[in-house]
This record gives C-alpha cells, structure tokens and sequence, in this order.
C-alpha cells in the first residue's frame, strides 16, 4: 500500500516547505524572521503559513528522522542514558519537560508533564524504554522520583547519581531554552510537547559535534545531513521534484 503524499494540493514546492520548516525550528527565529528571510530569497509567504506549514509537516519530519535513527542507534544507545527534566512555564503554571539523552549528546525522548513525582518519572522511563530498548547506565540527579520509577521498573541497580555525571543532560536543554525566549514562551501543554518532540528530533539530526571532528569532517557531515533533509518524505513522490539548492 502506496503512502499518501503529504505535500498532496499545496501549490508551494516541498523544498521550500522544507526549508521554511528547518529555519523555524533548527535556528532561535519567530515566524516573521522567517517570514523576512524567505522574502530575501524572492519567497513571498506570510507567516502565518510558516505556523500552518510546522504545525502539519514538523510531525511528519521529525517522525521520518526519529524512525530512521532509532534503527540505527538503537544497538549503542542503550549504554547509557542521562535524565533530567526543566522547568516551563505555561501561562504561569510550572510545567515540567522530561529528557533522555543518550551518552553522544542524541535526544531520545521528550515529555512534559504537569508534577514531578513518582508516576511522572514512571511514565516518562517507560515510554523511553519502549520506543529505545533498556539502557546499561541511567545517570539522573538525586530527584528522588527517579529512583522509585527505578525501583518499579527493575533498573535500580543501574542508576548513577552524581553532581557532575549529569552534564550531557544539562546541556541538552540549552537549545530548546533558546528556542523558548524566541517563541516568547508556550501557552499551551500540547504546543509544548509538540515543538518539543520535533525540536529534538531535528536538533539531533543537524546536531554534528563540530568540536569532535576536523574542519574537512564537519563540512561532509554538515552536507549529508543537508542531503537528507532534502530527500525527507520523497519517497512519496518517486523522486519526482528536483532540488534547487535554497538551504
């Protein structure tokens, strides 16, 4: 059974949806900097479409890049895990956003939840471990909510704690804390998780770990990633659009 094609009635081409949907969420930029950046290159969209267009095609995106990373990570990213979660506020009220990083840096899950309890913890762990497999190694902080979420799912033996075990975690939540003072906050719990999930999955797919690699390296690494983003989804098409080289 054939896939329907997403970019199905929409008069825009596919690759400047997908460049409008990479700049609005990969980089700190509103929808009217979007907007803006697009009208350089001779793009005449509103913003409004840069919101319609992320709303109905980031899930599509993310949820290509999540799947094929997830076949071929999951035999060493479950050495070790690091959790830790942040504090949102939504309208005033203190939400929480959950994360589990593997030991390179990746994004593997995200979650918000409203409390920051057992059940909470339980949760988030158990949805980790579905899609990603039981890790070897969970570092956490001394949250005490981690260790009785361990406690239930069996792994209490594998958690670490420690003051400074914890930075792969701590340091993933920087881009998204950019991300968050350029959308001037979240209004709701559903946006929240919602940009969230896409957010980390493209931030993990453009994410080269530049100080690991030489300058050459880098710039291979940079193109394929941009390779790929580009062919996102075309297999719905056969390979019938031509790439044009905005990005």
């Amino acid at each position: 059974m054939t896939k329907r094609d997403p970019f199905r009635y929409f008069k825009t081409s596919p690759e400047i949806i997908r460049l409008a949907v990479m700049m609005y969420v990969r980089f700190p930029l509103s929808l009217r900097n979007v907007e803006d950046l697009l009208h350089e290159r001779g793009i005449d969209v509103s913003h409004e479409t840069v919101r319609f267009w992320w709303n109905r095609f980031g899930p599509i995106f993310a949820a290509e890049i999540r799947s094929d990373r997830v076949n071929r990570s999951r035999a060493y990213s479950n050495w070790q895990w690091h959790l830790d979660e942040v504090f949102v506020k939504i309208n005033g009220e203190t939400h929480y956003l959950w994360r589990a990083v593997d030991h390179e840096g990746e994004v593997l899950e995200s979650y918000v939840t409203k409390r920051r309890d057992r059940k909470a913890a339980l949760k988030f762990l158990r949805k980790s471990m579905k899609r990603h497999g039981r890790p070897e190694v969970v570092v956490t902080d001394r949250l005490k909510s981690y260790g009785a979420a361990m406690k239930v799912i069996g792994n209490a033996r594998r958690q670490m704690t420690g003051r400074w075990l914890n930075n792969r975690a701590e340091n993933s939540h920087l881009p998204f804390r950019r991300r968050e003072r350029a959308m001037l906050r979240f209004r709701r719990l559903q946006t929240l998780q919602k940009f969230a999930a896409i957010q980390s999955s493209i931030h993990n797919h453009f994410n080269q770990e530049r100080h690991l690699y030489s300058r050459a390296d880098f710039k291979l690494n940079r193109t394929a990633a941009l390779a790929e983003w580009r062919q996102l989804c075309s297999g719905y098409q056969g390979g019938s659009y031509r790439l044009h080289g905005w990005a």
